[in-house]
């Protein structure tokens, strides 16, 4: 019995198998596409967030400046106290001591009355001296507590005074900078939203490229346009086949002088288009009305 031929599905031809091949290359050149976008999109965003905190100055640093060196002036006023302290014990401690000599000379005194002989009364004459010695280097060293405890004092009412100028300038600070955060608050809640949604079209991999770029520039720009054939971030000449690459927008293409991203032109002139556009919506959304 012959076997039936069965015929070739048309479906599986190379031809048509190419051209998923091609649909499929191009799926990815599109994909491709749009994360480059969203990476401009997100470097825009991060860019306005920092022109905010540029706004701020140098109000965060001179805050956190002051806060430091009032704690460093609370560390020294409580050290400064602690000594104060510590004196005051000390010329407390010499006096109870003179009070203590005192009475072992009274003691000492009324036992030299009643002495029997020459040996005995030469014997407490010394304790007696020995005492009065005693007495004289602890009042001795009182008044020199006492010359070391106001200079202390001193001391602590000048930084105490100076202090609190900086605890004022401090408050000062604090508020400008508080008003300027409540001013900008919105805006920035809104530019991380939206920063955000931006990296939620991007893929891991090239967010920790564009982060870690974002971290080694000064101006925080990892992302940039080709500007006149030169790349946007450090103005250095691009050859014409890497604009090509740039322009077709298939894959990431570096700058090899400074490590930035980048990206078509147009993309910039996308976003000037819409911003421009806005205005104009407004006005003819008050016209309707």
């Amino acid at each position: 019995m012959a076997t039936k031929k069965t015929k070739a599905n048309p479906a599986l031809s190379g031809e048509t198998f190419t051209s998923l091949q091609i649909s499929t290359k191009n799926a990815d050149a599109v994909e491709m596409e749009k994360k480059l976008h969203q990476l401009y999109l997100l470097q825009q965003t991060d860019s306005k967030i920092d022109a905010i905190y540029l706004l701020r100055g140098e109000l965060p640093l001179e805050v956190r400046d002051l806060e430091d060196e009032v704690a460093g002036l609370k560390t020294k006023q409580a050290a400064i106290q602690k000594e104060i302290k510590e004196i005051e014990a000390f010329i407390s401690d010499q006096k109870h001591k003179v009070e203590e000599c005192h009475l072992s000379i009274k003691k000492y005194e009324q036992q030299r009355n009643n002495v029997r002989n020459n040996r005995e009364f030469e014997s407490i004459s010394k304790e007696i001296e020995f005492q009065q010695l005693e007495v004289q280097l602890a009042e001795k060293k009182a008044n020199d507590g006492a010359k070391n405890m106001v200079a202390k004092k001193e001391a602590l009412a000048l930084l105490s005074a100076d202090m609190k100028s900086r605890e004022a300038d401090l408050e000062v600070k604090r508020n400008e900078l508080a008003n300027i955060a409540k001013e900008t608050e919105k805006e920035i809640e809104q530019l991380q939203q939206m920063s955000e949604e931006h990296k939620s079209f991007i893929d891991s991999r090239m967010l920790a490229a564009y982060e870690k770029v974002r971290g080694n520039v000064r101006n925080k720009m990892a992302v940039v346009t080709v500007v006149r054939g030169a790349c946007g971030g450090c103005f250095n000449k691009i050859p014409p086949q890497r604009q090509i690459d740039i322009d077709e927008s298939k894959k990431i293409v570096v700058c090899e002088y400074c490590g930035r991203i980048l990206v078509s032109s147009r993309y910039a002139e996308n976003v000037v288009e819409e911003e421009a556009s806005k205005p104009a919506k407004k006005a003819t959304s008050k016209k309707k009305q």
